[in-house]
């Protein structure tokens, strides 16, 4: 049974992960809409993004899904407690969604510019709400015997919280600059190297802010596991800076997903085996052991994810592989 249940934190985690890899640029490509000069860069973000943007938001359902089949208790806990946030995600999550359907369906400059801050604004308020999520967790959250979050909506709006919530947001812009400095051509990616830049010389020190205060306070099991995979994400992102500056665009997008994954990785050797620290009385933290599904559900999920994975991975790398050529910047 601990296997199982070992085996499906992982797979959670995994699932998190793939989310924040793939959705991560997207949330990114639309944070930097925000500085592109003309129209037409603005509608190349977009474009660059288009064929992916949805099945990469199956990741998220598919890891909400999972968390709830295989930690019903974990789901309950972290859905309710943090439910005007996840709100607030949705929200703009939906505006993201809309934009990139609405945004060239009229021919007004009033109704184009409206839809581009939409996405910009639906693609940064998720960016920073996941990482102050995360920052709760790993901080721990206020629970009574039966696992209900007791503290008020404002008590999540912490200072650690907060500074995680950057993190994500410069960790993503990071990303999707790098994404877009791969996918697009012209005048336009000597632009994103330098917003690539940016947003490494704001996620380093906002990450090794975060890892100082994490590291004395929210690591509840063995040390050495986080620390490592911290090492690792720092490689991998001096890996970014040094592709970026040699305009290997691939490498340096690469070396972000790595990051990304190391740091997420990070996050759960910290937590293992709790799940959701409990900060008023440790005894009520739910583990990995103790709020788990069935041994029946489980095995029965376990078998479907081993078909259903593969499955949604090819379909990953097919639909990059059709849509991966360069996206042209049409200068109006």
């Amino acid at each position: 049974m601990e296997a199982l249940q070992i085996t499906w934190f992982l797979l959670v985690g995994i699932l998190i992960i793939g989310y924040a890899i793939l959705d991560g640029f997207d949330l990114g490509v639309g944070f930097w809409h925000l500085f592109a000069k003309k129209k037409g860069e603005r509608t190349a973000f977009i474009h660059s993004i288009e064929p992916f943007w949805d099945g990469n938001e199956v990741w998220l359902l598919t890891g909400g899904g999972a968390l709830f089949a295989a930690f019903p208790p974990v789901y309950a806990t972290v859905f309710s407690g943090f439910y005007l946030a996840m709100m607030l995600v949705l929200v703009g999550l939906i505006f993201r969604a809309t934009a990139i359907e609405f945004r060239n369906k009229v021919e007004s400059p009033v109704w184009v510019k409206a839809w581009d801050i939409a996405f910009a604004v639906g693609s940064i308020l998720p960016s920073v709400l996941f990482g102050v999520a995360i920052g709760n967790v790993l901080l721990g959250l206020e629970l009574n015997p039966i696992g209900d979050y007791t503290a008020g909506f404002f008590a999540l709006l912490n200072p650690f919280a907060l500074l995680c919530g950057l993190v994500g947001l410069a960790m993503f812009a990071l990303h999707g600059a790098l994404y877009l400095s791969m996918k697009l051509e012209g005048d336009i990616v000597a632009r994103t190297r330098k917003w690539a830049v940016k947003a490494w010389y704001a996620f380093l020190p906002l990450f090794m802010i975060a890892v100082s205060y994490g590291i004395k306070n929210c690591i509840y099991g063995i040390k050495a596991i986080p620390m490592v995979l911290i090492i690792l994400a720092l490689i991998a992102n001096s890996l970014v800076f040094m592709f970026n500056k040699q305009g290997k665009a691939a490498a340096a997008f690469l070396s972000s997903c790595c990051t990304i994954a190391f740091v997420m990785l990070a996050v759960a050797g910290a937590l293992f085996p709790t799940v959701v620290p409990c900060t008023n009385n440790p005894d009520w933290s739910l583990t990995v052991f103790n709020s788990s599904s069935s041994q029946l559900t489980l095995v029965s999920m376990l078998v479907i994810a081993l078909i259903g994975m593969p499955l949604v991975l090819g379909y990953t790398f097919f639909i990059h592989r059709v849509f991966k050529d360069k996206v042209k910047v049409h200068n109006d």
